[in-house]
């Protein structure tokens, strides 16, 4: 990995781990498989921090020119998926 994950500077401490540990999820999904539950709540926590649909989508945006990994097509796919399974992205 040699990329950075996007954050406010306004947020607290762990605000920050919490929306770190949301992109994180995101690229276990990628690289190896994660479960449907861990996105979930991941995202929950995420939109907690972040609950402007605008602000998620710049960083998230940030996060994909980053990484190639999308957190909209994780978040959909996982949303389809019953809890306890996993999801794998490609």
């Amino acid at each position: 990995m040699s990329y950075s994950y996007p954050f406010e500077d306004h947020w607290s401490k762990q605000e920050i781990i919490d929306v770190v540990n949301f992109f994180s999820i995101v690229e276990k999904a990628y690289e190896s498989g994660v479960k449907q539950d861990e996105v979930m709540i991941a995202y929950t926590r995420f939109k907690q921090i972040v609950p402007a649909k605008s602000e998620e989508k710049q960083l998230c945006a940030k996060f994909e020119k980053e990484s190639g990994y999308s957190c909209y097509r994780t978040v959909q796919k996982a949303e389809t998926l019953r809890s306890g399974q996993r999801l794998t992205m490609q």
